[in-house]
């Protein structure tokens, strides 16, 4: 049976950290599931990570919808959230409630995540009331990346710090049942953590979150050389399927692949029939 945002907020309440991975896809999704993560994520990061763009901007509803429908229908387990992306709530309350209700009704997701704070409290409260689960995002918000100059860490000074902790507390209230703190100072984190109800999940926010997010790609080595600081590599799976192809087009090449086991065979009279019938006509 699929969890539900009652089931994540009593495994927060009991003390238990909760872990989400972010998958795009059915064989990122099944091995997330079948490790035992509660919580799925289909992120707008597919844009980089998937379609090899710099930044999440060019990712559209329907890319979401595509990527978060093949994850929902291939696992019973986890809840899965989908990212709304790029310029598709941030005009008004209606227009998210416009692009959340096709992404939950086209793909099956069971929430979406929304990012930003007071610019979108509005938002994330019709949602809520609409009965569509909304996971907040705060911190580093990539889609505002042209806005931030970067990919660069959140509420280091005294100002921003304030900011984030009323934007915090402003989601908890709009309805939010979970935050990401993106690229967050981990004390910074750890007391908004504290002064929240809602779960915290971090991503490069320090330990003193309620839980974690990391992207499958990431964890696996899958995303080429580059390594986001946040993140931690736990096998080299990326060097092992490089060889492993480096392995298939030698032999191919060399005309070992394939054998007498990856062939199947016929009746020779009837190849021999059929050699003798079309042989010299090509």
């Amino acid at each position: 049976m699929r969890l539900t945002i009652r089931d994540i907020q009593k495994l927060n309440s009991s003390g238990e950290k909760l872990v989400m991975i972010t998958a795009y896809d059915a064989s990122s999704a099944r091995l997330s599931e079948a490790a035992g993560a509660p919580l799925l994520l289909v992120g707008d990061s597919l844009g980089m990570v998937i379609q090899g763009h710099d930044s999440t901007i060019p990712v559209t509803l329907e890319h979401m919808i595509y990527h978060c429908e093949i994850v929902n229908r291939v696992t019973t387990r986890p809840l899965i959230v989908g990212d709304l992306p790029f310029m598709t709530y941030s005009i008004s309350p209606e227009q998210a409630m416009r692009s959340a209700a096709r992404l939950v009704q086209k793909s099956g997701v069971q929430a979406v995540k929304i990012e930003g704070g007071e610019s979108v409290a509005t938002a994330i409260s019709r949602l809520t009331h609409a009965g569509i689960p909304v996971m907040a995002h705060l911190g580093l918000t990539p889609q505002s990346v042209n806005q931030f100059g970067g990919f660069r860490v959140q509420g280091r000074e005294i100002d921003s710090a304030r900011r984030l902790i009323r934007d915090a507390l402003l989601v908890q209230e709009s309805g939010a049942f979970a935050v990401v703190l993106e690229l967050v100072p981990a004390p910074l984190a750890a007391l908004i953590s504290d002064l929240l109800d809602i779960p915290t999940i971090g991503i490069g926010a320090g330990a003193g979150c309620d839980g974690q997010v990391q992207v499958f790609h990431d964890l696996l080595a899958l995303a080429g050389d580059f390594l986001p600081r946040h993140a931690h590599r736990y096998t080299d799976a990326g060097t092992a399927i490089q060889t492993a192809l480096a392995q298939y087009v030698a032999e191919v090449k060399a005309g070992a692949f394939p054998t007498d086991q990856q062939s199947f065979t016929m009746n020779d009279e009837l190849i021999a029939a059929l050699r003798g019938e079309f042989q010299g006509r090509a």
